[in-house]
């Protein structure tokens, strides 16, 4: 499975405009804590280290996302395209400026359509992977609840959690693929975009047309919580997946 850069230089070449937003605390504007790349590695100094995701929101996502949009939208059609998490981020984008979005695309990403989808457990069986693995990177200690912070970068180190977080999330890989992209994680996630706004609308959302594309092998965001985003309507609760 080739990386983010691959995908982007395959679409170039088959003659698609394309461009990839890091969103605000992630990627290129990352603030990463100097602890998570110190060797030895150092679990305590890691764990203390404020996080600048905390004060990060769903809305901030938003204006982002629409800043760059305005300006690509100058050029032609726009695609927004989100996976797994990042749907939370482009369903609330296309609640806020449907006119500027020619079609919304979920690869395997997260799609939200009632608030019982953010409070209540879901009738699905998800059987994912990366529960369990991601358990056995996370930094314990962190004082903000609301920042997830997991240590990537700890799997190189044990072939046993390697093969486990490659089975999660890019099983399909070379092992050298599956490093580099560790080595592009992120250690902190915020969970502050789990809110209202991530959910669809029909004066939004429901006004741009939008396309699921489902990952059969997909270990993560599994093809049973797939279906049930894929199914997403404006006010609709989850439902049990066939």
């Amino acid at each position: 499975m080739p990386g983010p850069g691959a995908l982007q230089n395959e679409l170039a070449l088959l003659g698609h405009r394309s461009y990839a937003v890091d969103l605000p605390g992630h990627g290129d504007r990352a603030d990463v804590p100097a602890a998570y790349y110190r060797l030895p590695y150092d679990a305590a100094a890691l764990a203390d280290a404020a996080s600048a995701l905390r004060a990060v929101t769903l809305q901030d996502n938003v204006r982002h996302v629409v800043d760059a949009l305005r300006r690509l939208a100058e050029h032609g059609p726009v695609v927004l395209v989100g996976n797994s998490l990042g749907g939370l981020t482009i369903s609330a984008v296309a609640n806020a400026v449907p006119d500027l979005l020619d079609r919304v695309v979920y690869l395997s990403a997260l799609c939200l359509s009632s608030p019982a989808m953010l409070t209540e457990a879901w009738d699905v069986v998800d059987d994912n992977l990366l529960d369990a693995a991601a358990a056995r990177i996370a930094v314990p200690g962190v004082p903000d609840p609301g920042v997830a912070r997991l240590n990537w970068r700890s799997a190189h180190a044990d072939p046993e959690l390697f093969a486990e977080l490659k089975a999660a999330l890019m099983a399909d890989s070379t092992d050298h693929q599956f490093r580099l992209l560790l080595d592009s994680m992120d250690p902190d996630e915020n969970h502050a975009v789990l809110e209202p706004g991530a959910l669809v609308t029909a004066d939004g959302w429901g006004r741009v047309p939008h396309t699921y594309v489902r990952l059969s092998q997909d270990r993560s965001i599994t093809p049973a919580v797939q279906r049930n985003c894929s199914r997403a309507r404006p006010g609709r609760r989850s439902r049990t997946a066939c």
